[in-house]
């Protein structure tokens, strides 16, 4: 398995937590629930956002531990998902960024990247298929590498979730509602 820091290149202007969360004693009792089946296998051909993964056209699966499958009931309900990953592969260290496309290096709690003291994924997906048998999630993309896990999985409530007036300074108009 690669480790975080071989798929994370130093950029200028990042800075790095004097220590790795990682290697801090836990604080909460977090449980893998499962698994995603994706068909990227590596951070360059793993799409940025849910956008370009939409756009990619790949389904995608989530693979629900038998323990937890009971807990899918009344999911079915559902036209999209709101999924929580843990992206295994980032670096936790990492507390200053500096993206490809951006001028400046910025905190990672103004970013959306995966490199994060907790890097908890956030994923909107349109719900396609669902097994409570055998805990098969099939859904229409993911944002993730094949194999990250997952967290916890809850309905999308577009009248609560969805804020239509919500904005980041210096995104572009196109860029709202689409993450």
């Amino acid at each position: 398995m690669t480790g975080p820091r071989e798929m994370f290149e130093t950029r200028e202007g990042e800075r790095r937590l004097d220590h790795n969360p990682a290697a801090m004693p836990p604080d909460a009792g977090v449980v893998f629930i499962g698994r995603i089946t994706s068909p990227w296998t590596t951070r360059e051909n793993c799409p940025k956002n849910m956008r370009a993964a939409r756009e990619a056209g790949q389904p995608a699966m989530l693979t629900i531990d038998a323990p937890y499958r009971e807990g899918l009931r009344g999911l079915e309900r559902a036209s999209h998902v709101v999924i929580l990953s843990w992206l295994h592969h980032a670096p936790r260290n990492l507390i200053m960024q500096k993206p490809r496309h951006a001028a400046e290096a910025k905190g990672v709690f103004g970013l959306r990247s995966p490199a994060r003291p907790n890097p908890v994924g956030l994923h909107v997906a349109r719900l396609v298929g669902l097994d409570i048998t055998t805990g098969r999630v099939d859904l229409d993309a993911i944002d993730v590498l094949d194999g990250t896990p997952v967290l916890d999985i809850k309905p999308y409530f577009a009248s609560t979730d969805a804020i239509a007036e919500a904005t980041v300074e210096g995104r572009e108009e196109s860029d709202r509602g689409q993450r």
